[in-house]
């Protein structure tokens, strides 16, 4: 304490001379060093502050000034800037990401001049200096962990991933809102009806034959003269009265819009080449649909549209992708009636004139509906196909989009939605920018930054497709009421809308992806990410393997089972049906009735290598990796996480709102009821009783007790209450005597000040600020703690072997002792034997009989004394090691027996 105070006082000098000087070259008269309380006072109200080395020492050599900093997250933030002419020359340190305002600084009657008051004559300077925090303000909006410096505190860097988390989650909150919100239930079940209607009704009451199972051109026409006619006119009402004329209210609620529209596409003949030796029985042919093979000549009729060809310009159509071939927007087209009566002779003059022949491949039956209930239209396209081979495949499109917004009250809402997405869009655009103006190149190596990039520009693609998409769908509809028996084309705006729920889908998936790019923040979360990273060579290399076997049986099945199994009719099934065996999903019965032989071969092999053999293997590629991860993590030291950084907040905010007790108060209060005396078991029981850990309460009392006995004496109480009331001066004087700043605003203090103060805000009463000779901080502690767990563990388990051996030893010296009262008893006979004249045959062979026993253990325990070896050396009682080929005399024996033993006992062979 004394060196320490000493310290201070020396620093407090210099900065007197310094200040001296100073005032010598004409600057700003000099004022009373700032005191430690106050400076602990400011720094304590202000909660975001985290003194650094760095700038404490600046703050020193700078002289008896206050720097207010203000942290927008930007390392590039720019310098200090100042206000006043004197203080505009002077520039002065700033780190990044801070704005740094120095003002004299005093106590009692020290005078301190307001902001605004500046000299005439530093009017420009002033305004400059105002144009450059603006900038920097503005700039701070987009301040990122990506902008922070590398060496920036741990706290700093959690505080602006924190905060570009909530701004993210807002983003994302908005996004689901606004995507989520144009979609509902009605869109299905106005689906499920339409194509009820459509595809499910019969052709007539005595076929079962639907849209589904057409199979001929007659099936075709007898569903356009049938279930077609009654879907699209309905006239009558239930009790047969008329409905409104000219207009038709499918299912009584949605309005047929303009006129339904019927097209065909044809080959020309002679698109494919007739062999030679089978010319003079065949004289017509027709190749499959491709744009080239396409007739583009009159037929039939050669009058109207439905027997003229009509270039896709002119209908303003679009491709479409069938089951067989892509299809052109060109062809034969013929526009139907509004009501049922003219449609039906239109559609009988067509089937009179053949209007579907041999080279016809395609008829497309197009119409729109529109729902006001639900403010819904419904774009219908049915397709059939007739393919070379013969026949006709049947596919169908009911696309229920909204194309008119913004009628109800949730419609605006949704508007005020997407004007936020749209600010949101912008924002993170100017984000990026700025970071990859800070990191260059370097910011594309990560994957996340990269995903950063792919979400911004399918959020402007979606923005320009919603853009057209309402633009276009005016014109259309002040089209479709200035002539109502046209056909209204909403074809392109389907597939745009199309195009866009697949963008939108898209995006809120990436949206919700990037949320682990802050989960990973957090230790445990963030094993994850780390086993992936590390496994992925392993995982390559697995995948090279896994997909050459994948491939050669998908091009097996592909070969064999083709061209009977629709699951195996083409390669791309082939791979999907594969996946399918995988996971559980196949038809055992159709691949055994393709094939006998290779069908079951290739089924047995296929489950054998795939699932039992590789699948695991990639099991245990992941689990390995991941156990390597877990065991590096648990040896990682412990840091500062965003739990921890918001529980911080939490805890400061209840004790600013006084609804919860600080460390001091509760320390306090346990020294008042020991009444003087107090021992670690009851500070620790009333302490853990008001919510601290035992982390924190160790820290305390370990701090205090410098004995180490285990109770405080009377000197120690002491210390920790002047310790505690110094700390509860300071917190009233935090509370009471200064005005409150802005939340992110502070005095930094000088490295001495920082020793003084404890972090009494995070509840870790023994973390010191800048201080090496005060304990250790709290992450250290914890990794003290588990290195002394890890210890116990391994010392009860030694101490366990140690016990074990020890019994093993008695059980041994008990049989010595035994043999040896044998071997003393065998040899007394055969001197009695040899003293009296007897033969000692008999106890000859037993004592060679009981030598030999003797050895053979002796080499037992020579063997087992290697194996000891190999996984380590055993230690003797002594604590030498044992020499691996060395066998214990009987002297050794007798040593170990106890004592010393009587020698004439001893037998040596």
């Amino acid at each position: 304490m004394a060196g320490r105070g000493g310290c201070r006082r020396g620093r407090e000098q210099l900065e007197l001379e310094r200040l001296g000087e100073a005032a010598r070259a004409g600057s700003c008269p000099p004022s009373p060093p700032l005191s430690a309380c106050s400076r602990q006072a400011w720094s304590r109200d202000n909660p975001g502050f985290e003194p650094e080395e760095e700038g404490a020492a600046a703050a020193a050599a700078a002289g008896p000034v206050l720097e207010m900093d203000v942290e927008w997250g930007s390392p590039a933030a720019g310098a200090s800037s100042s206000l006043g002419s004197g203080a505009a020359g002077q520039g002065g340190g700033g780190g990044g990401g801070r704005r740094q305002r120095r003002l004299p600084a005093g106590r009692g009657g020290a005078e301190v001049p307001s902001r605004h008051q500046v000299p005439p004559d530093g009017a420009a300077p002033h305004r400059a200096a105002w144009a450059k925090r603006l900038a920097r303000r503005l700039r701070g909006l987009w301040g990122t962990r990506l902008m922070e410096e590398s060496n920036t505190s741990r706290e700093r860097y959690l505080k602006s991933v924190l905060r570009e988390l909530v701004t993210y989650m807002v983003f994302l909150v908005v996004l689901c809102v606004l995507t989520y919100g144009t979609v509902s239930s009605s869109m299905y079940y106005y689906t499920r009806v339409m194509s009820q209607l459509f595809l499910e009704t019969p052709v007539s009451k005595m076929e079962k034959t639907d849209f589904k199972t057409l199979s001929t051109m007659d099936d075709f026409w007898k569903f356009a003269e049938g279930p077609l006619l009654d879907g699209l006119y309905w006239e009558m009402w239930y009790n047969n009265k008329t409905m409104a004329e000219n207009k038709s209210f499918i299912y009584y609620e949605n309005l047929l819009l303009g006129v339904p529209r019927i097209r065909q596409l044809k080959v020309r003949n002679g698109s494919c080449s007739i062999p030679e030796d089978l010319k003079d029985e065949i004289k017509d042919c027709y190749d499959v649909y491709s744009v080239a093979n396409e007739d583009t000549a009159p037929f039939g009729l050669r009058n109207g549209t439905a027997w003229t060809y009509t270039n896709e310009k002119d209908l303003n159509g679009s491709s479409h992708w069938g089951l067989i071939a892509t299809y052109s927007g060109a062809g034969y087209y013929q526009d139907l009636s509004r009501t049922r009566e003219v449609t039906a002779v239109q559609i009988a003059s067509l089937k009179k004139n053949l209007w579907l022949d041999r080279g016809t491949r395609a008829a497309f039956i197009d119409f729109s509906v529109y729902n006001a209930n639900i403010n819904l239209f419904c774009v219908v396209r049915l397709l059939v196909e007739f393919p070379a081979t013969g026949g006709l495949v049947t596919s169908w499109q009911f696309q229920p989009v909204r194309l008119i917004h913004y009628i109800s009250t949730f419609d605006f809402f949704l508007a005020a939605c997407e004007m936020a997405f749209c600010l949101f869009v912008f924002y993170y655009m100017v984000e990026e920018i700025l970071e990859i103006h800070i990191h260059r190149l370097h910011y594309f190596r990560s994957l996340w930054n990269c995903l950063d990039i792919l979400i911004i520009v399918l959020s402007v693609v979606a923005i320009g497709i919603s853009i057209y998409r309402t633009s276009t769908v005016d014109m259309l509809l002040k089209k479709l009421l200035e002539d109502q028996n046209s056909f209204p084309n909403f074809e392109p705006l389907a597939y745009w809308q199309m195009q866009f729920n697949n963008i939108a889908a898209v995006t809120v998936f990436f949206v919700w992806i990037k949320l682990f790019k802050f989960v990973n923040f957090n230790r445990t979360m963030s094993q994850l990410s780390t086993t992936m990273s590390r496994c992925v060579k392993d995982v390559i290399g697995f995948a090279i393997m896994f997909f050459i076997i994948f491939l050669a049986y998908a091009q097996l099945a592909y070969l064999v089972f083709g061209t009977q199994i629709d699951d195996f009719s083409t390669f791309q099934d082939c791979i999907f049906t594969q996946f399918r065996i995988i996971l559980g999903d196949f038809n055992f019965t159709e691949v055994e009735e393709a094939n006998r032989i290779l069908g079951p071969i290739y089924f047995t092999t296929f489950v054998f290598f795939m699932f039992f053999i590789l699948l695991n293997m990639f099991l245990a590629i992941i689990n390995d990796t991941y156990s390597e991860v877990k065991s590096d993590m648990a040896q990682q030291k412990a840091e500062m996480e965003l739990s921890d950084l918001i529980r911080k907040g939490y805890n400061k905010a209840m004790i600013k709102l006084k609804l919860k007790k600080t460390t001091v108060d509760d320390i306090s209060e346990s020294l008042r009821q020991g009444g003087g005396k107090l021992n670690f078991d009851e500070l620790r029981q009333d302490l853990k009783g008001k919510g601290h850990t035992d982390a924190e309460i160790e820290a305390i009392f370990t701090k205090y007790d410098q004995d180490g006995d285990q109770e405080l004496t009377e000197h120690e109480h002491q210390q920790m209450r002047d310790d505690l009331e110094k700390e509860r001066e300071d917190l009233d004087l935090d509370r009471s005597s200064l005005p409150r700043p802005l939340s992110s605003r502070s005095f930094p203090r000088s490295l001495d000040d920082s020793e003084e103060d404890e972090d009494e805000d995070s509840g870790h009463s023994s973390r010191r600020r800048g201080s090496s000779s005060s304990g250790v901080s709290y992450e250290e502690f914890q990794v003290l703690m588990r290195r002394v767990d890890r210890m116990e563990h391994s010392i009860g388990s030694i101490v366990s072997k140690i016990d074990a051996v020890i019994v093993k030893l008695e059980a041994m010296e008990r049989a010595k002792l035994k043999r040896r009262d044998v071997l003393g008893r065998l040899l007394d006979g055969v001197t009695e034997d040899e003293r009296l004249g007897r033969d000692n045959e008999i106890h000859r062979e037993q004592m060679e009989r009981l030598v030999r026993e003797e050895l053979e253990r002796w080499e037992s325990d020579d063997t087992a004394s290697q194996m000891s070896h190999r996984l380590g050396t055993p230690l003797g009682l002594n604590g030498q090691p044992r020499s691996r080929n060395s066998r214990p005399s009987s002297s050794q024996s007798d040593g170990i027996d106890g004592g010393g033993g009587n020698g004439g006992n001893n037998i040596h062979v």
